[in-house]
């Protein structure tokens, strides 16, 4: 007979080299993006400058900006509720990157410790899956996906407002600044960690077994391919941008930075 396997205590393990090393950094940056996102979804204000809106409060809906597509915060909302743009963005690709697959892998490590890493003991005894309260959850990924597309419409839409500056004469002329280089850098990261989503993956071409005879599938999907390659960089460059940018505005507007216009 065998000889009963003996489970590994919580971080026991053989391996030899600094895997805790990844987890704690994926900790850190993760549990510091939370923190800041939730205290600017409260907190608001100072969330745009001109024609620079931040894309934590983006597409804003109702608000004190110029960019509101609804004007000033409509009157049926109770008095006592705490309100702010943000609050009514921020679940959506919030909900997408914690959902997202790459993003499971490394907050389930470093948050969870389910595992700590490869080879390494974790706390707990059994394994649940994603099949039961509250991981079942993750199965709304897709979902999040088809709003993270529409997202990326209106953060579009931003950066190229972001290029047109309102003169002296009363009109619009084309410009560009810091602000612009960082929104549509902004953009282009996510669009490439959106377009390299795995769910987008299989929408574009995991639905055939053969895709020599559909030349768009094909296309489509080698493009999300080429991007689900770097999936893990796409999604961490992505997040300092989005930071980047709010962090930027919110700076712009207290007037504790300027803007420096090349254009």
């Amino acid at each position: 007979m065998p000889e009963a396997v003996q489970r590994a205590a919580w971080g026991q393990t053989r391996r030899q080299d600094t895997w805790w090393v990844e987890p704690l950094i994926a900790f850190i940056v993760f549990t510091s993006f939370i923190v800041y996102a939730t205290y600017r979804a409260f907190a608001g204000g100072h969330y745009w400058v001109g024609n620079y809106l931040s894309p934590f409060f983006s597409p804003e809906l109702w608000g004190a900006s110029p960019h509101a597509f609804f004007g000033n915060v409509p009157s049926w909302l109770p008095a006592w509720l705490p309100y702010s743009p943000a609050l009514l963005i921020l679940p959506f690709p919030g909900g997408f990157r914690l959902t997202c697959y790459y993003y499971r892998g490394a907050y389930y490590k470093s948050h969870w410790a389910d595992p700590p890493s490869c080879a390494v003991g974790e706390p707990r005894g059994s394994y649940r899956g994603e099949n039961s309260f509250p991981l079942i959850v993750m199965n709304l990924h897709r979902y999040f996906l088809y709003a993270a597309l529409i997202f990326l419409i209106f953060l579009s839409h931003d950066a190229w407002k972001s290029m047109w500056f309102l003169g002296n004469d009363g009109h619009e002329h084309f410009g560009v600044g810091i602000g612009t280089i960082i929104l549509t850098a902004n953009v282009v990261l996510l669009a490439g960690y959106t377009f390299g989503c795995h769910s987008l993956r299989h929408l574009t071409g995991g639905l055939f077994d053969v895709l020599s005879n559909k030349p768009l599938r094909k296309k489509a999907y080698e493009c999300v391919s080429w991007c689900n390659k770097n999936h893990m960089r796409w999604a961490w460059f992505s997040l300092f941008g989005v930071v980047t940018s709010d962090v930027f505005i919110n700076l712009l507007s207290r007037g504790i930075i300027s803007d420096v216009r090349f254009i």
